[in-house]
């Protein structure tokens, strides 16, 4: 069904009537159906106006002021705009980090980028990478007036910085990614800023560094953590090894007891960080989802010419992007969003489609996985040169360094980028929840007409090869008493919503797209592309009091829309 919301035709599905259809999958239909717990509307958008240019990235709120600061990684600058009104948000000014002194006597570069801005007590933080991105980059403090407080020196490429709960420390995650031609790569790791008092009294003693050479020194890596790719350590003393250059982090959620986590997205694995020591302590992989097992089909062509979301003999590698956690019966949980990574560049490229990956090394026909699909398969298909044909496995984009049997000769097994979903994890690993093949059904019934289609054109089946509807970033709000998660899909576009509560039993609630297809992309018409960063603002903290909202920063359309949440009781309107 469709919604008019504000200028753009939004597409809404929620769980009663016919979308139990979308959320009945392999593993049966739901009983029910279930009412609607939250309901989302549009409230209002700001447009930079600046199409497919990443304006619009990542998002922060702070609530004495009503403002929101949004990442326009284009300009280098982060936005602060006027919410007080969320129907009408209004850009005041720029934050501008470019010529900023540091406290180690650098000065922030004109070419350095921002990737990401936090908020805590009236205090703004940019994270801005250098112009090369293998350099070392900084953090820069502003005060609530847009003027430059101070800076510090952190690792290369800081991709995220978040506060503590209390503010006593800020996190940065510094991917440390190589260079193009993979000649250079730095170290990915954890600054650790220690907050007291005014942070223009900041020095560069107050970083620490978390790093991950424990584990180049005899630590024991799980098996399970992907280290992999051009080693470009030294056998220097003092210098990182492979483990340490190979772990880039990319996300942080940090806890209120002093440990936070931190998503090495690559690795498809999570670091467990003690902020008091400045130390991991651990590095837990997340395991692999079977696309064979019942509820866990996808479509995995985009030659296929329809939404066919079949079981497949692929494992997928969950790796996450953006993740949030919450407590539950006394216990840590992680709410991951399964976007999916390869490592892809000039100097070196794990990422290749299935069929040429085939044409070089073989799969290995005595495989048990895969000669008991041949043998019994809903798709009929009997050979191996049927399942890679373009419209069955052959062109989705798999990884060539995971499945290879141990003599080189054939691949055992194929692994590709992904969940397609979001998980809710333990702190030690355990999954309690991954929403399946959800997400791909809930799209391909909201709009039958641009299943899988890409944030940049009103396409039709486009990235099923690829990593379907993408979904890349998930923050968890209570709403009258239950919680929920908001999960961003990066490509399709809209936020999917599941009541959490209980993360034995989560459930799909509602999907919004604030896009209409007909439009232009590139226009204002065209609405929401590419949501990026979303933060849940509490209703103790919302500009309408009383009343939840959600801000969704949307790197194609370079657009920040804002979202009431609403409860909804059943039988009242």
């Amino acid at each position: 069904m469709r919604k008019t919301m504000a200028a753009t035709a939004a597409i809404a599905v929620s769980l009663t009537g016919a979308s139990v259809a979308a959320h009945a999958d392999e593993r049966g239909p739901v009983r029910g159906p279930r009412p609607i717990s939250v309901e989302l509307s549009v409230l209002g958008t700001y447009h930079t106006d600046a199409f497919d240019e990443s304006a619009a990235e990542i998002v922060a709120h702070d609530p004495d002021t009503q403002r929101l600061f949004v990442v326009n990684a284009a300009a280098a600058t982060v936005e602060v705009l006027d919410v007080s009104d969320p129907e009408e948000p209004t850009k005041l000014f720029d934050l501008e980090t470019a010529g900023v002194a540091a406290a180690d006597g650098s000065t922030v570069a004109e070419g350095g980028v921002a990737n990401s801005v936090a908020v805590h007590d009236g205090v703004i933080v940019v994270a801005v990478e250098a112009e090369d991105r293998t350099e070392p980059g900084w953090v820069v403090f502003f005060g609530a007036d847009g003027v430059p407080l101070n800076a510090l020196r952190v690792g290369a490429l800081p991709d995220m910085a978040t506060f503590t709960p209390h503010g006593r420390a800020l996190l940065v995650a510094n991917e440390g990614e190589p260079s193009d031609d993979y000649t250079a790569d730095p170290e990915g790791s954890v600054s650790v800023v220690r907050m007291s008092g005014d942070p223009r009294g900041l020095t560069q003693d107050d970083v620490d560094t978390a790093d991950f050479r424990a584990w180049d020194e005899g630590r024991e890596l799980h098996s399970g953590v992907r280290v992999f790719g051009p080693d470009l350590s030294t056998e220097e003393p003092g210098t990182p090894g492979r483990v340490a250059r190979n772990l880039e982090p990319e996300y942080i959620s940090a806890g209120a007891r002093g440990t936070a986590y931190v998503v090495l997205q690559e690795a498809n694995a999570f670091a467990v960080l003690d902020v008091g020591a400045a130390e991991f302590t651990d590095i837990v992989p997340f395991g692999v989802k079977d696309h064979l097992e019942s509820g866990n089909g996808l479509d995995a062509s985009n030659r296929d010419g329809e939404a066919r979301i079949e079981n497949w003999p692929v494992y997928g590698m969950y790796q996450p992007d953006g993740f949030d956690t919450y407590r539950w019966r006394g216990r840590t949980l992680l709410v991951t969003a399964n976007e999916g990574d390869s490592r892809d560049w000039d100097g070196y490229s794990e990422e290749e489609r299935l069929g040429s990956l085939a044409a070089d090394t073989p799969l290995c026909e005595d495989s048990p996985r895969l000669r008991d699909f041949l043998a019994d398969n809903d798709q009929g298909i009997g050979t191996v040169d049927e399942l890679l044909d373009d419209a069955n496995l052959g062109r989705l984009h798999v990884s060539a360094e995971d499945g290879l049997r141990e003599d080189g000769s054939c691949y055992e097994d194929v692994y590709a980028h992904g969940g397609r979903s979001f998980s809710i994890w333990t702190a030690d690993g355990e999954r309690l929840f991954d929403s399946g093949a959800d997400f791909e059904r809930i799209t391909a019934e909201a709009d039958p007409d641009h299943f899988n289609a890409n944030n940049d054109e009103s396409s039709f089946d486009a990235r099923s090869d690829d990593k379907g509807p993408e979904p890349e970033s998930a923050v968890v709000g209570r709403v009258s008493g239950r919680t929920y998660a908001f999960v961003g899909l990066e490509r399709v576009g809209g936020v999917m919503v599941y009541d959490i509560t209980d993360p034995r039993s989560a459930f799909f609630v509602r999907y919004l797209n604030n896009r209409d297809f007909s439009a232009e992309p590139g226009t204002r018409e065209a609405g929401d592309l590419g949501p990026e960063g979303l933060t849940f603002i509490e209703a103790d903290d919302s500009p309408i009091p009383g009343v939840p909202v959600l801000a969704v920063a949307n790197e194609v359309s370079g657009s920040t829309s804002l979202f009431r949440v609403d409860r909804v009781v059943p039988g009242r309107r």
